[in-house]
């Protein structure tokens, strides 16, 4: 089964309301199987529009997986706190399986 892994793009427009999501997205996404691969840091657009002032990417198990912690009470709760905070985009993208490389 191949990974999945989301790939979210944020402009934070309220950081003291963003705090309360960080204080319950990342636990969130650890609790439904999700491994942080990178959370903000430094990122250069090769092409296209500029990036992004934070820049995530994050593992999950599979495509389903990644698709019910987005839907998990977990997360609904992280994004209801973030509401307004912050422009977010999220993507989910399947990886590669084991043959495919």
């Amino acid at each position: 089964m191949a990974k999945a892994y989301w790939i979210a793009r944020v402009n934070v427009t309220d950081p003291q309301a963003y705090a309360g999501y960080m204080d319950l997205g990342p636990a969130a996404l650890i609790a439904n199987g999700a491994k942080l691969l990178s959370r903000g840091g430094r990122s250069v657009a090769l092409e296209g529009p500029e990036p992004f002032e934070r820049t995530v990417v994050i593992e999950f198990p599979s495509m389903e997986a990644a698709l019910a912690c987005h839907a998990s009470p977990e997360y609904s709760a992280a994004r209801a706190a973030r509401e307004g905070a912050a422009e977010v985009e999220i993507v989910i993208v399947e990886g590669l399986e084991q043959d495919d490389r």
